[in-house]
């Protein structure tokens, strides 16, 4: 079952932060369909956080048809977000974890690190192999 962490320093609203975890826990396989979240009883005690924020987070996520209230019962996962299966995600998040290992050894900070992915994702070829080598 999946811990929610809410970071009151993050800027983002609590109930996003619960959405975005919980789609994050669907796409790296860390939940899968037909799996129960935990209760809002059970996020309210974990986390400090309104009932109200939870259940504003979980109509969200019931809204995108990514999970479904079962009266009585709780919420249950209903699918998986559009896009890759969660084995590419862990896969490439693996390869990630090696790179920004790779890049701190290199002397980068969290800054450069994230200017260099911003670049990257606004230009994929802006590095050509001659540059590179």
């Amino acid at each position: 079952m999946i811990s929610f962490r809410v970071d009151g320093r993050s800027g983002v609203p609590p109930y996003l932060q619960i959405v975005q975890q919980a789609r994050q826990a669907l796409r790296m396989g860390l939940l899968q369909v037909g799996d129960q979240l935990p209760t809002v009883r059970e996020v309210v005690a974990a986390v400090a956080v309104n009932p109200n924020t939870v259940l504003k987070a979980y109509r969200d996520l019931e809204r995108e048809g990514l999970v479904e209230a079962r009266a009585g019962q709780g919420t249950f996962v209903r699918q998986l977000p559009p896009g890759p299966p969660p084995g590419i995600h862990s896969r490439l998040g693996r390869s990630l974890a090696r790179w920004v290992s790779e890049a701190r050894e290199a002397g980068l900070d969290d800054e450069a690190m994230e200017s260099l992915l911003r670049v990257t994702l606004r230009v994929p070829d802006s590095f050509s192999e001659e540059e590179i080598a």
